[in-house]
């Protein structure tokens, strides 16, 4: 019996001895035109760095410590001094950035010369897809390049035959705005304009009368949804421009619906995401934890779940091993693990065992790291947005 306890207590001992604290970055436009999408994309990847963390499964007992900083969305230069901050307080891996533009200035500046890993649940900018990266760069959100095909398929099977383009003049914007132009046509359909919108001007008036000049069926709204996009809108609804607006993932969310209100029954667009079981578990899983599962939501849990669980299968929570563990946690194979199953996968990859992780979004990466990804076609009826078909 003497022998048993001194055995366990050395195990004990060894155990608390490699039990550490573990920086973690969030870097989200908390401020910012789609500030009223970051809180709950926050909320998601802390309930999966908290998850990991109370589960005592965690790198032989490490707690995670989760530091937030702020991407403004838009200012390059604020984010790259806020993800420079993250990693002066020795964060081991960032979840984020948000919009692509500062995800690519965050990217270049400050995690390829620091060697810090990112996943962003997010940034869609085709141009990322090809970023120098040193294998540092990832994404659970599916490019615009396949997002703008989508929203074409979508536009043309609602009967749209014209369209009138007005995008917001970011990576983001102009990316989407160029991949939807050339698929719309593709599909038959007439753009009658196609023109660019600063993302914080006091009055777009002027914008709104060259859009209505060329007229369409519908006006597609490429932008944001609490800063500049939401102006047009309602430019647009005074002026009788137009009354059905094809919205792209940065114009949905609830702030839209909240403002408008029915007004905008009829219109439609997409977002990355998923209807299948995966979506349905982390639906009820991050419900049930008070978060909410809305837009990007589940991408940023399962960003912060491949983070931790690289770090798990590579038994260190050092940069360059959370890096090279990434895709093997992604693509698997392995065990399927789903929302709320962390505590399960961290104790399968601790004893050095596989595991594919699907999370909320059905997770598979590209060879270059980012997500193949679905997509939701939404509607809005009644004022609210309502889920149509998975594409």
């Amino acid at each position: 019996m003497i022998k048993i306890i001194a055995t366990f207590l050395t195990l004990f001992a060894f155990s608390a001895s490699h039990a550490k604290t573990v920086n973690v970055g969030i870097i989200l436009g908390f401020t910012g035109p789609i500030e009223s999408l970051t809180p709950d994309m926050a909320a998601g990847a802390e309930l999966a760095f908290n998850e990991a963390s109370n589960s005592g499964e965690f790198l032989s007992g490490s707690t995670i410590n989760i530091i937030r900083a702020d991407s403004t969305c838009i200012d390059s230069a604020a984010a790259t001094s806020a993800a420079e901050g993250l990693v002066s307080q020795g964060v081991t891996a960032i979840m984020g950035a948000d919009c692509s533009g500062v995800t690519g200035a965050i990217l270049s500046n400050v995690a390829v010369p620091n060697g810090v890993p990112m996943i962003s649940p997010s940034a869609t900018s085709p141009g990322l897809t090809t970023a120098p990266d040193n294998g540092l760069f990832f994404r659970t959100a599916p490019s615009d390049a396949r997002g703008g095909e989508v929203l074409a398929d979508i536009t043309a099977d609602r009967g749209i035959t014209s369209v009138a383009i007005t995008y917001v003049n970011t990576d983001y914007g102009v990316g989407l705005a160029d991949v939807y132009e050339a698929a719309a046509q593709a599909r038959g359909i007439e753009v009658t304009a196609k023109t660019a919108h600063e993302g914080d001007k006091a009055d777009y008036s002027a914008e709104v009368g060259v859009l209505s000049a060329a007229g369409g069926d519908a006006l597609a709204v490429i932008g944001y949804l609490d800063q500049g996009g939401n102006q047009i809108i309602q430019g647009s609804l005074d002026s009788g421009a137009f009354d059905t607006f094809i919205l792209s993932d940065g114009m949905i969310g609830d702030s839209l619906t909240d403002t408008f209100g029915s007004d905008l029954d009829g219109s439609f667009g997409s977002m990355p995401g998923s209807l299948g079981a995966g979506a349905q578990k982390f639906k009820a899983y991050a419900e049930a934890n008070g978060v909410n599962p809305s837009v990007y939501v589940g991408e940023s849990y399962d960003a912060a779940a491949l983070i931790v669980l690289a770090m798990s299968l590579g038994k260190s929570d050092d940069s360059s091993s959370v890096a090279a563990n990434i895709m093997k946690i992604a693509n698997g194979p392995g065990t399927k693990i789903y929302a709320g199953e962390l505590a399960k996968a961290l104790k399968l990859t601790s004893a050095g065992l596989a595991v594919d992780y699907d999370g909320a979004t059905d997770v598979n990466f590209t060879d270059v790291g980012e997500a193949f990804g679905a997509f939701i076609e939404k509607g809005i009826e009644g004022g609210v947005f309502t889920d149509a078909a998975q594409r």
